[in-house]
Order: C-alpha cells, then structure tokens, then sequence
C-alpha cells in the first residue's frame, strides 16, 4: 500500500524518481511556512491592523481612558452604533475589536454586495446563535447609507429585541443619509480623520513591520502623509509601493511625485461635502478673510465643482452681505460670471477669484436683506391697504374726482428735491424698514436719510 504520509500541502505525494524532481520537490515550500508566505501576500493594511483598541490611532476621543466607547466597555453596555468618518479612520477594526472585547459574536456584510436576502440570513443566524449560547452578535455593516429606507427599517426589530448589536459603518452624514426611526436607536460617533501625528505613527509601524526605514527625507515624509488626506489605509498603500522600489537615493517631495500619486480630493457635489465647503466659503467672505476664500474656492474647483454654482452662490453674497455698502459688487460678480461663460476654464476662473477677493475686502451690510425681509412681513401683516390718493394714478375724470393724485407734490420741482410726502397706506403708521450702517457709501446714504427724516417730520401736519 502507497504511503502517502509525507505528502505536501496540496495533498499530492511527493515524487518518487529523478533528480530534478526531488529537487523541486525540496524547494517547495513546506506546510509550517505556508502561514509566513500568506501574511506576506497580505496587504501592508491588514499586517498591521491593530489587536487591540489601544493600538488604534487617532481616536482617543473614543479610546482613550475617558473615551465613550472605553467606558461603554467598562460598563459592558455596549448598544447599536453609527461610526461616522472618512475612509481609512478605523471604523471597521474598531468594529472587530469591540465585538472581541464585549465578547459577541462578529458577523460582517457590506451594503454595496448585500441584499434583503443576506440581512434574513445574518439575522437568522443570530437568533439561532443567541438562542444555542446565550451570546449576542455584534453586525457589522460597511456603508450602511447605501441601504434604502425599507432595508433600514429591516433592522429595527432585530435591533430593538437585542438579536444584534448593529455598528453601522458610513462615511456620509447620518442625518440625511439614515431613517430617523434607525437613528433614534443608535448612538452616532465621529471618529476623526487621521491627523499627521497619528498618520506619522503608521509610518514608524511600516518601518517597524519592515526591519528598515522609507527612503524618504524629511520632506518627501512630510508630503507622503500630506498625500494620505487623513486616510491611514491610503497611506500604508503608498508605502507598500514605495518599499518594492529598488534600493536608491532618498526621495524628496519631487522625486516622491513620480513614484506615487496624491489621493484624489474628497467632494461630492450633491451630499454633505459640497453645502460644508460652499458655506466654508461663504463664512470667510463674510469675515472679510481673503486668503480664505480664495482657499475654499480652490478646494471646491479642485474637488470638480461647476465654477457656475460658485458664481450664482457668490452673486447672491454680493447682493445679501455686501449691499448698498459696496453698490459695485454686484454688477461685478455678474462680470464675472460672464466672463467665465465667454472664457470658461481655466482662463475665466481668474475673473472669479477676482470677485472672491473683492467681496472679502468690500465693506459688509446686510441692510437691504434685513428691510426686504421685513418688508415682505410687513406685506402679509397688512392684507391689501391700498397706497394713499395723492400718489394713486388718475388716468380718468371718474379718478380725478374721487379724488386719485390730489396734493401729489413733484419732488423734482422742490427744493431740496425732495417733498417729504407720505407714501405708506394712510391706514398705518410709517415705518423704517432700511437701516444703513456707517460702512462704505452707506455711511453717506445714512446722512441722507437722516437730512430727509428731519425734513419729513418739519412737515408733518
């Protein structure tokens, strides 16, 4: 009978005649390497995902020793959570290791490749674990945003009973991308994007893994955790190319540039990114901060926003944050849309960089904003008050009659070139709605409108 008794990995025997085959046979590689060769296929991000919770990096807030998942695992009271945060922060080893420590059972699915027909079967699974053992399952679940509302509330009961402690994992706001009803049954944490501190303590891990340091000087280290973006896993892949390059001199910034590419921007257009950085860009221009427009306009081109909806947003802050206290930024914010229509990119981006430095360092008010708001108050308080006589048009004799235009004064033909009449209904009282500051040419208007307001009261009756 065959005595198979040495055979391989694969089950095969091993040879039995000639050289060479003895030879390739004693170069394959035996069973109790088979383990270090796997790891070494791995990639770098999974050889040195953390073991522990005190191993991850750049979430003390939830960790560390006063951190609220710390002392949810004190307690042992762990519930249902949303983790909220950009790529590469953590969510999912954060996940493992908190079903390790609570001692549940983990199960992960992913709601990009899962449907209705995977979340019956984890769940079942669950209950038939949880009634065998006694012991929970914590379910993990990646990109739980891309659910729809009905596969959402699939979760609620199984929430709710305690078959599964849920740990959704999304890098979009919970707020608009999940049900209320899921929410109100979870607690959301932000982890937050990795930090050069924390990105630099991954680095000194891949070196540690290594046996030898990047072959980076200080400043093309610096540019390859700015290259990260705050995303851990993005840069233990960086330096994954990085470490098969052939042995060689230290790669600067520039020499680090033709080796390895930047992460590309993070923005979306439709979501939450976009409406943080357009009122980024907004705020700064309130605060008549140049250099920071101008640095959120770039982060919105350079993230594929239409220069259009920048122009549209940025003519909207001439006419409400600018106003009458610079009258010429209006008409030059829609120059500038045009001339970006007639020149497009990049020529006619300049002409909207123009705008955002000119609406930063333009005196502010709000004036007309405020009195158009209340006018339009005012408008529905009042019903429909028709204006007084004397300014009422008298095209007929039947109008003239009754008395349409009578004692109406020309302003052009008094003195002042101003009559101070009344114009408001003669049912209620005048009111002020335009305030002017004393920034800009409003400065000027206000002293008019005061000279005016002394006339009109020197002819009261």
């Amino acid at each position: 009978m065959r005595d198979d008794s040495n055979a391989d990995l694969f089950g095969a025997p091993p040879p039995r005649q000639g050289k060479a085959s003895v030879q390739a046979h004693q170069q394959r590689p035996s069973v109790s390497a088979a383990p270090e060769m796997a790891r070494q296929t791995q990639p770098l991000a999974d050889r040195l995902r953390p073991r522990q919770l005190s191993e991850v990096v750049g979430q003390d807030h939830l960790l560390g020793p006063t951190g609220l998942l710390a002392q949810m695992l004190r307690r042992n009271t762990l519930p249902s959570l949303i983790l909220w945060g950009g790529p590469g922060c953590g969510k999912t080893t954060i996940a493992r290791l908190l079903a390790r420590e609570a001692k549940l059972r983990f199960e992960q699915i992913s709601a990009v490749f899962s449907g209705v027909a995977d979340l019956k079967k984890a769940f079942e699974t669950a209950s038939r674990f949880q009634q065998e053992t006694g012991r929970g399952t914590l379910l993990f679940v990646d990109e739980i945003h891309r659910f729809n509302r009905a596969q959402q509330d699939g979760f609620l009961p199984y929430v709710e009973r305690g078959t599964v402690i849920l740990i959704g994992a999304t890098t979009e706001n919970p707020s608009f991308a999940l049900n209320g009803a899921l929410l109100s049954r979870c607690q959301v944490l932000v982890l937050n994007r990795l930090d050069d501190a924390g990105l630099e303590k991954l680095l000194q891990r891949a070196e540690q893994e290594a046996g030898k340091a990047l072959p980076l000087t200080e400043e093309g280290r610096a540019s390859l955790r700015a290259m990260a973006d705050g995303d851990g896993r993005y840069l233990l892949n960086l330096v994954e190319q990085i470490q098969a390059l052939p042995e060689g001199e230290r790669l600067d910034t520039a020499g680090l540039a033709t080796v390895v590419a930047r992460r590309a921007v993070l923005y979306d257009k439709d979501r939450e990114e976009h409406y943080n950085l357009i009122s980024a860009l907004h705020k700064s221009l309130r605060g008549s901060d140049p250099d920071a427009g101008l640095y959120w306009f770039a982060r919105m081109l350079e993230g594929g926003e239409d220069p259009r909806y920048i122009a549209r947003r940025m003519t909207r802050f001439a006419a409400e944050d600018v106003g009458m206290a610079d009258p010429s930024a209006l008409p030059l914010a829609v120059a500038a849309w045009e001339t970006y229509e007639r020149l497009g990119s990049p020529e006619g981006e300049l002409a909207l960089a123009q705008l955002v430095v000119h609406l930063a360092t333009a005196p502010k008010s709000n004036a007309v904003y405020r009195a158009y708001n209340q006018a339009r108050k005012l408008a529905r308080e009042t019903g429909s008050l028709g204006p007084p006589h004397h300014i009422r048009n008298a095209p007929t004799k039947l109008m003239k009659s009754i008395g349409y235009g009578k004692g109406y004064e020309y302003d052009h033909d008094t003195e002042e070139g101003f009559s101070g009449q009344n114009y408001f209904p003669d049912e209620m009282e005048r009111v002020a709605l335009y305030q002017p500051t004393d920034r800009g040419q409003e400065r000027e208007i206000r002293k008019n409108l005061d000279r005016q307001a002394a006339i009109r009261a020197s002819r009261r009756p």
